[in-house]
């Protein structure tokens, strides 16, 4: 929760003032209480009399050991697509079982590892995965899930749109033959139990009707295949997409909301298709975490040009890629300034070498000066994330805050640990 004490901006009960001497800038904060509020209310919102349910925390939008634990805390599943989130959840104490496997080209290794850490489900992406995981002897027996390409398109950047019919994701669901194949070849493995179907439309999702159309078209893609294999696909997964609120244009369907659409046309399609449905899954991410998330910046010079007033902060795109590879927008607030009057239209800028470093192209501020703190909304997914090194510039701490308190979970990146992979021979 954030709260304004003295002119300064409380994030969880703590100062920013309090944080930025702590643990310096940049800064991911996340407020700990309003991720757990999140996915209670997912949880209490996305149930259903017809079948069972599941929330599945989609870790790519934020994933440290810190963030599996507060997951396993309130006994999600967790959605991985590599290795190495792989390798993280299972250093955090998650329970393996809870697991969903994603990815369109997960590699020999990677599929070893998975069988090896026991997960609960992988989701195929295509039919010569489904041939590599088929020759894999196991010891224990595994759920798998098919990516259907559904061809609805969200109404969102081309960049993250996931369901359109040239999709690198996924299988289409005209594809009868290909997809007849892909189950039979899974089920010659006695280890590997087909279960159904998972798919994904995009992300920041606004319209209801979207995931309607989703779930209409996965309901008579899943009667036309159990009629075509006189056996029942009891498990539905509808992936992720669910909005946040980055600027004040922003209308995401509150949780309680886009959940009883979700459940309703579920049961609708479960009764209409006589699907027999046991089990349905959804993959939130950005939606538990983004809100939550705040970037901590020291500013530095500020400069004038004929057409711009810039404000430098001691980031940029290293530590938030969004503005540069999307276009995405955000609000801000100079947290030390947060009552002075706001008339001064300004450009964020970062440092890195890059003219397109640009975290928010215009946006009204008080007047700034050397060292005061800007502090970015809504930068909680996808930030630490994709962050990089570029510039040499090391990779910034995060602090979860709950109750007027803060804990370090990830270290800022060391000078040493820049470098610890260099070996710096030459011949």
């Amino acid at each position: 929760m954030e709260q304004v004490k003295n002119n300064t901006l409380y994030i969880g009960g703590v100062s920013t003032k309090k944080l930025a001497e702590q643990y310096g800038t940049p800064l991911y904060i996340y407020d700990q209480d309003s991720i757990e509020k999140r996915i209670e209310a997912f949880k209490t919102n996305f149930r259903s009399e017809q079948f069972a349910t599941q929330i599945v925390y989609a870790s790519k939008a934020f994933l440290c050991k810190a963030m599996a634990a507060l997951v396993e805390k309130h006994k999600l599943g967790m959605d991985v697509v590599s290795s190495g989130e792989l390798y993280i959840a299972s250093q955090s104490g998650f329970d393996m079982k809870n697991i969903v496997f994603h990815g369109n080209n997960k590699s020999r290794e990677e599929l070893q590892m998975a069988i090896d850490q026991r997960i609960g489900t992988i989701v195929l992406d295509n039919i010569a995965e489904a041939r590599e995981l088929a020759k894999f002897k196991m010891k224990e027996d595994m759920d798998v899930l098919l990516r259907i390409n559904p061809g609805v398109e969200a109404h969102t950047h081309q960049y993250i749109v996931t369901a359109h019919i040239d999709s690198k994701f996924g299988v289409l669901k005209t594809e009868i033959k290909t997809i007849k194949e892909i189950v039979q070849i899974i089920e010659s493995n006695p280890n590997l139990h087909f279960k159904g179907f998972h798919a994904h439309i995009g992300s920041q999702i606004f319209d209801r009707n979207a995931f309607k159309a989703e779930i209409e078209t996965m309901g008579q893609f899943v009667s036309e295949m159990k009629q075509e294999m006189k056996r029942d696909f009891p498990t539905l997964d509808l992936g992720g997409g669910f909005a946040a609120l980055y600027t004040n244009e922003d209308k995401p369907i509150p949780i309680n909301e886009v959940c009883a659409v979700i459940i309703e046309q579920c049961e609708s399609i479960n009764t209409q298709f006589q699907l027999n449905l046991k089990k349905i899954l959804i993959e939130p991410g950005r939606s538990i975490v983004a809100e939550a998330g705040y970037s901590l910046y020291t500013i530095g010079f500020t400069k004038d040009t004929p057409h711009k007033k810039y404000i430098f902060v001691d980031g940029g795109m290293s530590d938030n890629i969004r503005p540069a590879l999307y276009q995405a927008k955000y609000r801000a607030d100079i947290a030390n300034k947060m009552n002075d009057q706001k008339d001064q239209e300004v450009c964020i800028a970062g440092k890195c070498c890059e003219s397109g470093d640009l975290l928010i192209e215009k946006i009204t501020l008080p007047e700034a000066q050397q060292d005061d703190l800007l502090v970015m909304y809504t930068t909680g997914a996808y930030g630490y994330s994709m962050a990089s090194t570029y510039n040499a510039l090391r990779i910034p701490a995060v602090v979860f805050v709950k109750n007027g308190k803060d804990s370090l979970v990830v270290h800022r990146q060391t000078y040493e640990e820049l470098i610890s992979k260099d070996e710096g021979e030459i011949l």
